[in-house]
């Protein structure tokens, strides 16, 4: 079971992503699609909750990259954990994605009022 949850900090939609991102995980392809619709170009995928990534996960992270660079928007991972930064190395999507690493400007306590979070079992 994973979860994901959104909030806005300074111009960037920030989803927090917890749990695993394997085959049958699309709510954070949906959450990006419908933020996308909602006008939304600028993300930061949370990811230092991320206890576990497979080849599927990693394929749902690339479809997100190209459908968020396809609407002139961009995709900034932060803080994934270490086995996902394991991952991204071993398939250089590390030279792909941007990896930021301070949480502090995208922490909880920075986002307003307005928070959404699904999950997904």
């Amino acid at each position: 079971m994973s979860s994901v949850r959104t909030h806005e900090v300074r111009g960037f939609l920030v989803i927090d992503i917890s749990g695993r991102m394997s085959l049958m995980e699309r709510e954070l392809r949906d959450a990006v699609q419908r933020s996308l619709g909602a006008g939304h170009r600028q993300f930061i995928l949370k990811m230092n909750a991320v206890s576990y990534i497979d080849s599927c996960g990693l394929g749902e992270l690339v479809c997100i990259y190209t459908s968020v660079r396809t609407s002139g928007g961009n995709v900034r991972l932060l803080a994934p954990s270490y086995r996902v930064r394991e991952l991204l190395g071993i398939t250089k999507l590390d030279t792909i994605f941007e990896i930021l690493e301070d949480v502090t400007p995208f922490a909880d306590s920075a986002a307003p009022a307005r928070v959404n979070t699904f999950w997904v079992s």
